[in-house]
């Protein structure tokens, strides 16, 4: 028994770190996908209205979803969700880990919503990955009139490493801008359980089965660890707002919470929320049922939004 243990929480670990052993791996992953399944099983699947690229790397590309919006020339563009999904900078898809609950809810509530997919570690380092998030949404921007989107409602969104994403880009202005952009064109962030804001003592505390993940993303150069921190780049300016939203892992919480702290120093408004859930299942979770109306998360950020958007 306790070897099955052992090899149990082995798997768990080599997975989330994105460096599975095969068999196991592919074990892991059957079981992901079944529980996915179950927990998406009333959501409803949603086409994307257009799919755009936003670079010449096959990576670069964004699946838009349109506002659901009466017919009416009179009404105006849509707010815009863009999500960055999760997965150990080094794997996971627009298409495999957006959740199917987001793309059919937040057109649903009048808001335009984007899936964005960026370059992977190793063959991209996590700095160009911020770039990539900075660039879809230029990309987007420019397309705003034909897609019917507001260039001033943007909201980014991103879960586990998609959150450590776009936390830093709403942190670290120097990604916005060398898209010719900046933290004027965000309205607000919000990061989903997350626990990478801040590298360096995520690297020192963290748990020791996702060493080699973040050693593989940040290398050892104490600098680069400290650029790469949300939380140590969050003295002002910032994005405007953050929602911080997480579940009940002991470094998630620890991040999230200090990363809010931060925030708050500087200036910024920040809402923290913390729900239901544990380990891998918990952090899952809350990204599979996002926009799942019987979903606690789903009321929250919908509060938020509409608070921001003024709705």
């Amino acid at each position: 028994m306790m070897k099955r243990q052992i090899l149990l929480v082995a798997a768990i670990a080599l997975a989330l770190s994105g460096v599975a052993e095969a068999r196991p791996g592919d074990r892991l992953r059957a079981w992901m996908a079944q529980r996915a399944a179950a927990s998406e099983g009333n959501a409803p699947s949603v086409s994307a209205s257009a799919t755009l690229t936003y670079g010449s790397d096959p990576a670069q590309k964004i699946d838009f979803w349109a506002a659901q919006l009466p017919s009416d020339p009179a009404m105006p563009p849509a707010p815009l969700v863009v999500f960055v999904h999760g997965g150990g900078w080094q794997r996971g898809s627009k298409d495999n880990a957006t959740g199917r609950w987001k793309p059919a809810h937040y057109p649903e509530a009048g808001y335009a919503f984007a899936s964005i997919d960026y370059r992977l570690v190793p063959e991209a380092t996590v700095e160009q990955q911020a770039q990539d998030v900075a660039q879809a949404v230029k990309a987007l921007i420019d397309r705003a009139g034909s897609l019917g989107i507001d260039r001033h409602r943007i909201v980014l969104m991103g879960h586990s490493a998609g959150a450590h994403l776009v936390a830093l880009v709403g942190t670290d202005e120097r990604y916005l801008k060398a898209a010719g952009l900046s933290f004027a064109d965000l309205a607000g962030v919000i990061p989903i359980d997350g626990a990478a804001y801040d590298i360096p003592a995520q690297m020192r505390d963290g748990p020791p089965m996702m060493q080699q993940t973040y050693s593989q993303a940040f290398g050892t150069d104490p600098a680069r660890q400290r650029a790469l921190s949300p939380t140590l780049q969050a003295g002002a300016p910032n994005a405007p707002r953050f929602l911080l939203l997480h579940v009940q892992r002991p470094d998630g919480i620890r991040q999230s919470e200090a990363l809010a702290a931060a925030l708050k120093a500087g200036g910024t408004a920040v809402q923290i929320e913390s729900f239901p859930g544990e380990g891998l299942r918990g952090h899952m979770e809350i990204n599979r049922r996002l926009g799942d109306p019987d979903y606690a998360a789903t009321g929250v950020v919908d509060g938020w939004l509409k608070r921001l958007f003024g709705g």
